[in-house]
């Protein structure tokens, strides 16, 4: 699955500065699709928004930015094979240092020569909530509105890859329309909706003259 830039700041917290920033850095890597020049979007993977997650908890306990470079610049040196240190390894921290947990689970490697570890980033935890907020964001939501004096029916689908919300009519399923926001969505599919009844209204008027 795809992720466009959006909707990685919706599902990870992180904003969106904080992400072009990150990616700058390479503490994150867009696995999908790097940005190619000016006008060109990157495209993050699952597992990319898993390492942002981690992330973003490193900073919330307190480490650094460059802290959290440092630690990715040894595990990439002595772990090569691990591709996404982030999304792979189990971090530990106690505020002032990075340790990470080796495949051998009683093994636990010190990223930064120092301090003892309190706070364990448990990816199976992590990773099982963004899949719930990823339901979330994925699942239908359908709303009534009224137009013309018919109550009709809205669903609006979030867009993961490009951000903004589809829209179409259950009962009408030929109005669709999309927006930045769900009432940006709405608020044009009222309007094809309105134009769908006048047009309606027409025909109507049209079969009367010609009976």
């Amino acid at each position: 699955m795809i992720f466009g830039k959006k909707t990685v700041i919706a599902l990870t917290g992180v904003s969106g500065r904080q992400v072009e920033y990150w990616v700058s850095k390479g503490v994150i890597r867009p696995s999908i699709k790097s940005a190619a020049g000016k006008g060109t979007r990157r495209e993050y993977s699952f597992k990319d928004l898993v390492g942002l997650k981690v992330a973003k908890r490193l900073r919330d306990e307190g480490i650094s930015l460059q802290k959290i470079q440092n630690s990715l610049a040894w595990l990439r040196r002595h772990f090569p094979q691990v591709k996404e240190p982030l999304a792979e390894l189990r971090f530990l921290t106690d505020g002032e240092t990075v340790f990470v947990v080796d495949r051998n689970p009683q093994k636990i490697i010190d990223t930064l020569k120092g301090g003892q570890f309190v706070i364990s980033l448990a990816l199976g935890e992590l990773i099982e909530g963004l899949q719930g907020e990823l339901k979330k964001l994925a699942t239908p939501k359908e709303e009534k509105i009224m137009v013309e004096g018919r109550s009709v029916t809205a669903v609006l689908t979030q867009d993961l890859e490009d951000g903004g919300f589809t829209v179409q009519c259950k009962e009408i399923p030929a109005a669709i329309s999309q927006g930045e926001t769900e009432q940006e969505a709405l608020d044009n599919i009222l309007e094809v909706l309105e134009e769908h009844f006048e047009y309606e209204k027409e025909l109507k008027s049209g079969k009367a003259q010609s009976v």
